[in-house]
């Protein structure tokens, strides 16, 4: 009868499935929520940033170092000796010569060839001129013809050899008195400071050595 059936209720069925179909589009409600809410949190998250490290360029140090002049003072060199000492050349005075040790007062000249030096001590071309930077060379006779140099052994240490030239007055002192072989050139070697060699025949008579006597330049009294 109709009181005996069982009532379905549509009401109740439809119901659930109203509520199921909410329960799935609430679910997927959700996760879209949470899927769009983590992009979103993704894409609003501050990137990080990336600052380049500062470059610091340092420019290679470049030391230049002038190079070192040396400045070397031209000394005067004597020519050769004469290869005739007996040439006739001409005869020229360029001053005068005092050793008041001796009591020597003579013209000099220029030249140490025999026909020079026949007139008084002759300076040797190409060394140093008196009261110049250099070694000044003169030749001269122990006892011939005019003999200036005859007692060029009488010298001693500090006394005065003094040249009268057209430019000055100047004083040498004596440092040294040697005798050495005919053939010993280094007499005439020059010399960095105003120096002078006098040279003659040893013993007197002879001419088997040399005597020499050296000084070195103590006053100038330009002209």
């Amino acid at each position: 009868s109709a009181t005996n059936r069982p009532v379905t209720s549509r009401g109740a069925l439809v119901t659930i499935i109203v509520m199921f179909a909410l329960a799935i589009v609430g679910g997927v409600a959700l996760l879209g929520g949470l899927g769009g809410g983590g992009d979103r949190a993704q894409a609003q998250a501050p990137k990080p940033t990336t600052t380049a490290a500062p470059t610091t360029t340092t420019a290679p140090t470049t030391t230049t170092t002038a190079p070192r002049t040396t400045t070397t003072l031209a000394l005067p060199h004597p020519t050769p000796a004469p290869a005739n000492p007996y040439a006739d050349v001409p005869i020229r005075q360029i001053g005068t010569i005092e050793i008041p040790k001796i009591g020597l007062v003579h013209a000099i000249f220029e030249g140490v060839w025999l026909t020079v030096v026949d007139h008084g001590p002759g300076h040797w071309p190409g060394s140093a001129q008196p009261g110049k930077i250099g070694n000044s060379v003169f030749a001269g006779h122990r006892v011939t013809h005019t003999h200036p140099f005859l007692d060029l052994d009488r010298l001693g240490t500090g006394d005065k050899v003094i040249f009268d030239m057209s430019d000055g007055v100047f004083t040498y002192a004596v440092t040294s008195i040697t005798v050495v072989r005919p053939e010993e050139m280094s007499i005439t070697d020059p010399t960095r400071q105003p120096t002078i060699t006098l040279f003659a025949c040893n013993p007197k008579h002879s001419a088997a050595q040399r005597i020499v006597v050296k000084g070195k330049l103590v006053s100038s009294r330009p002209e």
